[in-house]
């Protein structure tokens, strides 16, 4: 039987998730918004197998490398415009690999540094119209 995983500590919880949304929308999605023409992208979605091969992809290059805790950094992007389904320059996230060899930077509590020698992570699908959370 498969040991049973703990709730990760920095998990928060329904109501704090929507108020962070919501706060969003309010302040930032009516302005984009306005400013765009059309309401942009403002969730994404990948499956988690999905992003379980990108962890395991993430973890097996970085211990290639001499990295032993790796992260992610998520970056919000915009498609140059023609380069989206949709043509018009939507939204979007992708997830960039971290981390320093022994010895390198962010071990004395700085953030660390991206990893480009591993390729970055695209292609999460988006809600038309965005959903809300």
């Amino acid at each position: 039987m498969a040991k049973k995983v703990q709730k990760p500590q920095k998990c928060i919880n329904v109501e704090e998730a929507r108020e962070l949304h919501d706060n969003w929308c309010k302040n930032r999605g009516k302005r984009l918004q306005k400013k765009l023409g059309f309401e942009d992208a403002r969730e994404f979605h990948w499956t988690v197998a999905e992003l379980e091969e990108y962890l395991a992809y993430v973890k097996q290059e970085s211990a290639d490398q001499g990295i032993n805790d790796p992260g992610i950094r998520v970056y919000l992007g915009a498609y140059s415009k023609g380069k989206c389904k949709r043509g018009i320059g939507r939204a979007t996230v992708f997830f960039a690999p971290t981390g320093s060899r022994v010895g390198g930077l962010g071990k004395d509590g700085g953030s660390p540094e991206n990893n480009y020698d591993i390729e970055p992570f695209n292609g999460g699908g988006d809600g038309e119209p965005p959903h809300s959370f």
